[in-house]
């Protein structure tokens, strides 16, 4: 051990970060394991980012209301009912923190998005899983027992799965008494918005990114839609962190991307297109892929490991992910690219298949 980690707290030691997706600084690769968009951010968004940039002398607005007026906009909803910050991740570890941090605990999937348990470590949160069924499907009326929260995203990741609407409104009127935490990162590609129950339910909260479906990760910004009491307890939780979480260039680019529906439209159906040819190639290749909502494709090869296959691609120069819990340590997660990239990954397959 580190000398000097003997001036770490005890949380500090006790805390298993959570591991983002590699991104390796080599020439060359496709990347195809961290479900970034193939395509530019909208020519609107980078443009409002050159005009905003003049101005970096300046604080940005600590309310982000021209963004959060866009994304109201977008769902029909008042500006009181969304909140913004740096990410989803962010908006998602404020949410932990303000709403679900009870005596009982919360529960969530058990194949899910790794994020969650870290932020549960960190925040000193009580939590259970709760099992996906043998096709990975989520069960909501599994989730019918005494919690603090419920945290489930739609479509659900790693394995791509979406949830009917019907579905998740049906889960909102058996638990009122506690918060229903819908995470929508990938909702764009194929699933639908819970965004449009805000008003009917109270204890629900939707939180959706910029970094997929709008080609944004690299300006960290996403938000939450619900009740106006739920967006409250974020605003204080951000308000004694930082009072400026969204910077000047990021609300700018995210407010003109928001707007630019467009644009948004063009690539996301180019994205899904893709997704639905790759899913057939890779079944002409012994692949069995999970029905996907998302920019990624769940697969698992009939006779070749995944580990193997991870190994392999890596070599050819292409990446993709794998995850080692034991459910689904056999399948591979495959970023939606573009055409070129994905002729790239088939090609690096025939040759391994071969």
């Amino acid at each position: 051990m580190n000398a000097a980690n003997r001036y770490w707290s005890a949380l500090t030691a006790s805390l298993t970060p959570y591991v983002p997706g590699e991104q390796p600084k080599v020439d060359g690769l496709v990347k195809l394991n961290t479900n970034e968009n193939p395509y530019p951010p909208s020519p609107l968004a980078l443009a409002a980012i050159a005009d905003a940039a003049q101005k970096l002398a300046l604080y940005p607005d600590p309310e982000s209301t021209e963004l959060r007026a866009a994304v109201a906009a977008r769902h029909g909803l008042g500006i009181e009912h969304v909140f913004a910050g740096n990410g989803s991740d962010e908006v998602l570890g404020f949410a932990f923190l303000a709403l679900l941090k009870h005596a009982e605990p919360v529960l969530f999937p058990d194949i899910t998005y790794s994020f969650y348990p870290v932020y549960c470590g960190l925040f000193g949160i009580d939590y259970r899983t709760v099992a996906l069924r043998d096709d990975f499907s989520l069960a909501l009326e599994d989730f019918a027992q005494p919690n603090g929260g419920i945290v489930f995203p739609n479509p659900n990741a790693p394995t791509g799965r979406a949830l009917p609407l019907a579905d998740i409104e049906a889960l909102l009127q058996r638990n009122r008494d506690s918060v229903v935490l819908v995470d929508e990162a990938y909702v764009d590609f194929g699933a639908e918005s819970a965004a449009g129950l805000v008003l009917r339910h109270p204890n629900l909260l939707v939180t959706q990114t910029l970094s997929k479906s709008r080609s944004l990760a690299g300006l960290r910004v996403g938000f939450a839609i619900g009740d106006p009491g739920l967006i409250e307890a974020l605003r204080r939780v951000k308000d004694s962190f930082n009072s400026y979480p969204v910077d000047r260039l990021a609300a700018a680019g995210a407010a003109a991307a928001m707007r630019d529906e467009p644009y948004f439209a063009q690539t996301r159906d180019a994205v899904v297109a893709t997704r639905e040819r790759l899913v057939a190639e890779l079944a002409r290749r012994g692949f069995t892929s999970l029905p996907s909502a998302a920019n990624f494709i769940f697969t698992s090869h009939a006779t070749r490991p995944a580990e193997q296959l991870l190994a392999e691609l890596r070599a050819r120069k292409v990446l993709v992910r794998r995850f080692s819990a034991p459910r689904i340590a056999n399948w591979l997660r495959i970023t939606v690219g573009s055409d070129e990239q994905c002729a790239a990954l088939l090609a690096a397959l025939d040759d391994i298949l071969a």
